[in-house]
C-alpha cells in the first residue's frame, strides 16, 4: 500500500496527460476529477482509470482537445456530441451549458452523447449545486459497458447506468445522491481485483450466471472482455431504474442504448437543471429543506454509536480524512507508474507524490 500526497498526485496525473497529448487545462481538469474521486472515497472512478484512459488514447478510442458539437440548440434544450472527447473535459462543458441556459430560462435540458468515460457523475451535480441549481443526471453506455443483467435474466443487457441528483441548500452542504442502478460500479470490481479482496455477496455472477465473490470470475482471462455480469440492485426495482436510465441517456440523447458488438465506450448523459428560486421564494424553500433534513437525521440509529447521514455526507468525511494522505494499493500504483513512464514522466515527479 502506498500513501500519496493528493495535490502532488494531481500534478503527476496532469503531466502524464499533457505528455500524452492533452492541453494543459484539459489535463488539469482530468487529473483534478480523478484525484477528487479518490478523495471522495470513490476509488473506482479515481486514478485507477489513468492507464485505461491512456490505452484508449493510444488506440484512438478517446481523443484529446474535443469541444462539444451542438447538434440541437433550442433555448433551454440542447443536444451536444462529445466526439469521444474525454468525459471529464466534455462533461464539464456540458454542465456549463446547462447552468447558463438554466440561468436564462429557469430550467434546461442537456442531452450529451458520444462521450468517453464521464467519470464520477456526482461531480457534475456538485458543480450545478455550487451554482444554486438542482440537477438530475441519467447515464449509460452504448454497449462496451454492457455489464448488468436484467432481473430474472442471466445475460448482460444493460449498462451500469448511474443516476444522480444534486440539491443545493442555502447555508448547508448540498444533497448529492450518486448511485448506479446496479449492485456495484464496474470500477469497484477493478479495485477489488487489484487489492485481491472478495466482492460482496449478491453483486456479480460468473459466465454461467452463478453467484461469485471473485472479481476474476467477472473479468475472465487477462486482455479479454468481461465474461461475467453485475446484478441490478434491489432486484426488479434496480432493474427498472436501470432500464429507464438506459433509455433516457441512450435513446433520448441520440447516442443509442446498449447493443452487442461495441468496441468503443460511448457514454450518453441526459441532464436536467432547475433553478429552485424560480419556483418559490428562497426563504421558505430552504427553511423547509433544512427542517426536513434535520428531522430525518433525528431518526434513532440502529447501533449505539451510529448516525443517520444524508447523501453526500460520507464523501465530505472521506475528503476530510484523505486530504493528508491518499492510500492506493500496490497494483494500482504500479500500473500508474508504468503508464507515466511510458509517456516520459520523470521519475522525480513520480516519487514526489509518495509520502510512505
Amino acid at each position: 500500500m502506498k500513501t500519496l500526497q493528493p495535490e502532488t498526485l494531481k500534478t503527476l496525473i496532469s503531466d502524464l496527460f499533457v505528455r500524452a497529448g492533452c492541453g494543459d487545462e484539459e489535463a488539469a481538469v482530468i487529473a483534478d476529477h480523478l484525484v477528487e474521486a479518490n478523495l471522495a472515497g470513490h476509488d473506482s472512478h479515481g486514478v485507477i482509470r489513468t492507464p485505461i484512459y491512456l490505452q484508449w488514447m493510444n488506440e484512438q478510442k478517446a481523443f484529446a482537445g474535443k469541444s462539444l458539437e451542438i447538434v440541437v440548440d433550442s433555448g433551454p434544450l440542447v443536444v451536444a456530441d462529445a466526439g469521444l472527447g474525454f468525459g471529464q473535459w466534455t462533461g464539464r462543458q456540458a454542465v456549463a451549458i446547462g447552468v447558463q441556459r438554466c440561468r436564462e430560462h429557469g430550467v434546461s435540458v442537456v442531452a450529451l452523447r458520444n462521450a468517453a468515460h464521464l467519470g464520477r457523475i456526482g461531480t457534475w451535480a456538485e458543480l450545478a449545486a455550487a451554482e444554486g441549481l438542482v440537477s438530475f443526471h441519467f447515464v449509460n453506455t452504448t454497449g462496451l459497458g454492457m455489464f448488468v443483467v436484467p432481473s430474472g435474466g442471466r445475460d448482460a443487457r444493460l449498462s451500469v447506468n448511474p443516476v444522480c441528483v444534486g440539491i443545493p441548500i442555502a447555508g448547508r452542504r448540498p444533497i448529492i445522491l450518486d448511485i448506479a442502478a446496479a449492485a456495484t460500479a464496474e470500477g469497484k470490481l477493478k479495485v477489488a481485483r487489484n487489492k485481491g479482496v472478495p466482492v460482496p455477496d449478491n453483486t456479480i455472477v460468473d459466465a454461467d450466471g452463478k453467484p461469485t465473490n471473485d472479481a476474476n470470475d467477472f473479468y475472465g482471462p487477462p486482455g479479454g472482455r468481461p465474461i461475467g455480469a453485475i446484478l441490478p440492485f434491489g432486484g426488479h426495482k434496480g432493474y427498472g431504474l436501470g432500464l429507464v436510465a438506459e433509455i433516457l441517456a441512450g435513446a433520448l440523447t441520440g447516442g443509442g442504448c446498449s447493443a452487442p458488438g461495441k468496441t468503443l465506450l460511448e457514454q450518453g448523459m441526459l441532464s436536467i437543471y432547475v433553478d429552485p428560486i424560480k419556483l418559490c421564494s428562497p426563504g421558505p424553500l430552504f427553511e423547509e429543506m433544512r427542517r426536513y433534513v434535520d428531522f430525518v437525521k433525528t431518526s434513532r440509529p440502529t447501533t449505539p454509536d451510529g448516525e443517520v447521514l444524508v447523501p453526500g455526507e460520507v464523501e465530505d468525511r472521506n475528503r476530510a480524512a484523505r486530504r493528508s494522505g491518499l492510500e492506493l494499493d500496490d497494483a494500482t500504483w504500479a500500473q500508474i507508474i508504468e503508464a507515466a513512464e511510458s509517456v516520459g514522466v520523470t521519475r522525480e515527479l513520480i516519487e514526489a507524490s509518495v509520502i510512505t
